[in-house]
């Protein structure tokens, strides 16, 4: 009985034993476990939650309509006319095989612009005849599979020998409709909305998709816009364009866009006035952040910042003034054309501005052509295009020569005919013109007094059958202070493309710089050179925008003013007050002296109005060409306006000038500024 005790005591013993060792174990298992809880949550818990929204936290941005454009009277010029869209959101992980079932039900209800079927290629048909045949498993011998489960053949292989074994018979027959919409479903961003269709959706669409959106996961029915005009085709290469949906961000400026916040997919200004404003035009967009679990699915949406329409703008630009320019320019090209030896003559430039200001009232190209009689607007040529000007920059040539000493109020030159040793070239004026002053030389348009004033700042001195005797370096003088002017460098208008003209390179010529038939200049250049002579000797920079508006969504009219673009001076010119007006002085002796070259055009004007004309030889298509220019302003003694005009290539080098365009133009803007601002059109800018 003893023994059986002692035998039960032992076991009992050894059982205790075992339990404690148990219990021991699972406290320490428990103990690892709480550690480890405690380590996840608290030494790694913040970076597990920025990981864990990382992944499941996407932020979607939608766009806002966007700002209005306006003329310097408030009449709106640009603005955004609502389109119905199909839109679709696809999930955080979208299968190819569900957008193309998605697809084809779509198929049933949207028609896809032509445009749109265009954009399919034959390798994106194949791509959907190979999702649809089983991936196409059954264009692979057994021997190929083989060879790929040896890897002699890997997975690119089989998929080139898969798309060259697509017959061109079941290309054709394939659905190009369906080909269009899957490839916009397939080309979607995860949870972001993507245009399936916003162009020409029809009523009916737009109903049969709202009708049906239980059966079309991810799909939507929304509004987008396009930009309308309300003047046509007037102005309209300058006011610029916009993306599309389809393109984006433009592919040649995607990582300065992305750097500033934008997506790949938002419409943006690609264009002058669109794309210089782009900032101001395109508002404030509405971020809204979608949670997804593991499985892609959204959890929940929530709208963290709220849109705001993009702002508007007013120019600088008189709507109504620059259709009329443009007319005038159209309709002076035309009669002009119809003169003899005028075969190259195709175009011509206006750039109109406000002296004091330097905002631009108008700006215009026109090119004709003969073959389809029809006009195309190269208005961004009065900034990008530079030509030999002419006797037009005179004025800064006979500035230089008093700002350089080299002359003076009153000094005598002879005009004669100029005869250089070894050259059998002779220079002259139109006409030889003897003795004559400086107000005369602008007058008159004397070459002969400009080329020596030219000569003589080079170094030089003009000797009859002499040598050319010249620092060629000092040709820098001249363009420094023509550069006051504006002439020969940027005029700071704003856009990338502006060209600040070619520097001629033949020493043996650097006189004829002086009458602008050495270096090229723009006709922008040209108008702030003649801007800065009608003020008083400050550059003003061109100005095309002059408002930013509040946007009005009750009404047409622009809202609550946010900022006025003040004028700016880019630099006051070295010349004193009194060789300002001494030149002013002769420009209004070229349009009302006895014996002045646009005397004829502007005497009985009624707005008084001071210049100068211009010709020079020039080259197209191999052929030797006279340009045509004038630059003025008006009323001389208050100038509300200056103009810069060119026509290049205006007639053929050999025969006596055939028409007078550039006159004439200069000659009906100004009456058309002049008109407009009796009738009330016109508001003070």
């Amino acid at each position: 009985m003893k023994k059986k005790r002692q035998k039960e005591n032992i076991v009992k013993n050894l059982i205790r034993s075992r339990l404690n060792g148990l219990f021991f174990m699972v406290f320490v298992l428990f103990s690892i476990l709480i550690l480890r809880l405690g380590f996840v949550q608290i030494i790694k818990g913040e970076a597990y939650s920025a990981q864990a929204k990382e992944t499941d936290v996407t932020t979607v941005s939608y766009s806002v309509p966007r700002g209005r454009i306006y003329d310097t009277n408030k009449k709106l010029v640009v603005y955004n006319i609502p389109e119905k869209a199909i839109v679709y959101t696809p999930p955080k992980y979208p299968q190819p095989g569900e957008l193309l079932e998605l697809a084809k039900k779509l198929t049933t209800i949207l028609v896809m612009t032509d445009r749109e079927i265009n954009k399919v290629t034959d390798r994106d048909l194949k791509d959907i005849w190979l999702l649809a045949h089983n991936n196409g498993t059954d264009l692979i011998t057994k021997k190929e599979e083989k060879l790929h489960k040896q890897e002699k053949l890997n997975d690119k292989d089989l998929y080139q020998l898969k798309l060259n074994r697509i017959t061109e018979s079941e290309l054709q027959a394939m659905d190009k409709n369906l080909a269009a919409i899957y490839r916009k479903l397939s080309s979607a961003v995860a949870l972001t909305p993507t245009m399936i269709k916003n162009e020409n959706v029809t009523e009916e669409e737009y109903a049969k998709v709202s009708e049906n959106l239980e059966n079309l996961p991810g799909v939507d029915v929304s509004t987008d816009w396009k930009r309308g005009r309300t003047y046509g085709e007037t102005f309209w290469n300058m006011l610029g364009e916009v993306t599309s949906a389809d393109e984006g961000l433009p592919a040649d400026k995607v990582e300065y866009y992305t750097s500033k916040g934008y997506e790949l997919n938002d419409r943006v200004g690609k264009s002058y006035i669109e794309e210089l404003y782009d900032g101001v035009l395109q508002g404030q967009k509405e971020k809204v952040e979608t949670v997804t679990d593991t499985n892609g699915n959204v959890v929940s949406t929530e709208t963290v910042s709220e849109g705001k329409s993009g702002k508007d703008i007013v120019l600088t630009i008189d709507i109504e003034f620059q259709a009329q320019v443009e007319k005038i320019i159209q309709e002076e090209l035309i009669s002009a054309i119809q003169k003899p030896h005028t075969d190259t003559l195709d175009t011509a430039f206006v750039v109109a501005m406000e002296p004091k200001t330097g905002r631009i009232l108008a700006m215009s190209g026109n090119v004709f052509d003969r073959q389809s009689r029809e006009f195309t607007d190269f208005t961004p040529g009065t900034f990008t295009y530079a030509f030999e000007q002419g006797s037009v920059v005179k004025g800064a040539t006979v500035l230089t020569g008093y700002q350089t000493g080299i002359r003076d109020f009153g000094e005598i030159e002879l005009d004669e005919v100029m005869r250089f040793k070894g050259s059998p070239k002779t220079f002259s004026s139109y006409l030889v013109m003897n003795r004559i002053n400086d107000l005369e030389a602008l007058e008159r348009s004397s070459n002969v007094y400009m080329w020596k004033t030219a000569i003589e700042i080079m170094g030089g001195k003009y000797i009859p059958n002499g040598t050319l005797n010249i620092n060629p370096q000092k040709i820098e003088t001249i363009r420094y202070y023509f550069n006051q002017f504006g002439l020969g460098i940027p005029t700071k208008i704003g856009f990338d493309n502006e060209t600040a003209g070619i520097k001629g390179t033949n020493t043996s010529t650097y006189f004829q710089i002086a009458i602008g038939q050495l270096d090229t200049y723009t006709p922008m250049q040209v108008a702030q050179y003649i801007t800065t002579i009608a003020n008083g000797g400050y550059r003003m920079k061109p100005q095309l925008v002059k408002e930013i508006r509040e946007p009005n969504k009750n009404g047409d009219e622009p809202g609550n003013l946010i900022d006025e673009i003040e004028p700016m001076v880019l630099n006051q010119v070295d010349m004193s007050e009194e060789m300002l007006k001494r030149v002013q002085q002769g420009f209004w002796l070229v349009t009302h002296g006895p014996k002045g070259t646009a005397r004829g055009y502007f005497k009985g004007e009624p707005y008084n109005a001071a210049g100068k004309t211009g010709t020079s030889e020039s080259y197209k298509n191999g052929v030797k060409t006279w340009n045509l220019s004038f630059a003025g302003y008006a009323p001389f003694n208050n100038p509300e306006i200056a103009i810069a005009v060119i026509v290049p290539n205006a007639y053929r080098d050999g025969y006596a000038q055939p028409h007078s365009a550039a006159n004439i133009i200069s000659q009906r803007v100004f009456r058309a500024y002049f008109d407009l601002k009796e009738k009330g059109q016109q508001t003070t800018k």
